[in-house]
């Protein structure tokens, strides 16, 4: 299934009162082991939906984000936080991560984008520390069972171990725990 990146002029659809009335944002923190000694590598963080529920509760977010126009946004949203929240305009393949820093990467409806998947993992797996988690979220509508296995098993191979998985009606969700 093809996906297209949500552009940052329709970011309104990613951030408005209904998703924020049916979204749980603090189970989605829960449930990726997000507490306050945490630093979080937030994949496509977007406008910030997650990104400031996230720096409210966590040490510091490392937001990776591809597009400008949703960097903007982003900024704004979050510049209350000042230094808790550091944003690279960056594509997580690509991005260099530098040394191992995060406790916690959080990806919400946005690994379906990226488009050099392989790289990503790779990128994702330095970032996070021995026994980090890496917690991702999509949507159904747009990652099938058999894309959502894909994804998984990427990230098993190259040392992630699955705690959690569901399908919901809405929602694919997985934990990973990064082994030692």
């Amino acid at each position: 299934m093809m996906s297209h990146i949500c552009p940052s002029w329709l970011s309104f659809m990613l951030y408005n009162p209904v998703r924020k009335a049916f979204t749980d944002r603090e189970k989605i923190l829960d449930e990726s082991g997000i507490t306050a000694d945490c630093v979080v590598l937030e994949v496509g963080a977007g406008n910030g939906f997650l990104t400031e529920v996230i720096a409210e509760r966590a040490k510091k977010v490392v937001c990776v984000e591809l597009q400008d126009g949703m960097v903007k946004k982003l900024k704004r949203r979050t510049e209350r936080f000042g230094s808790k929240v550091e944003i690279a305009t960056a594509d997580i393949a690509s991005h260099s991560i530098g040394e191992t820093f995060a406790d916690v990467c959080l990806m919400y409806y946005s690994f379906h984008e990226v488009k050099n998947k392989a790289d990503a993992v790779v990128n994702i797996s330095r970032a996070l520390k021995g026994d980090g988690i890496l917690s991702f979220y999509e949507p159904t509508v747009e990652v099938n069972k058999t894309e959502m296995q894909k994804t998984m098993t990427m990230f098993e191979r190259i040392g992630f171990k699955r705690e959690l998985s569901r399908d919901g009606a809405f929602t694919r969700f997985a934990r990973f725990r990064k082994e030692k």
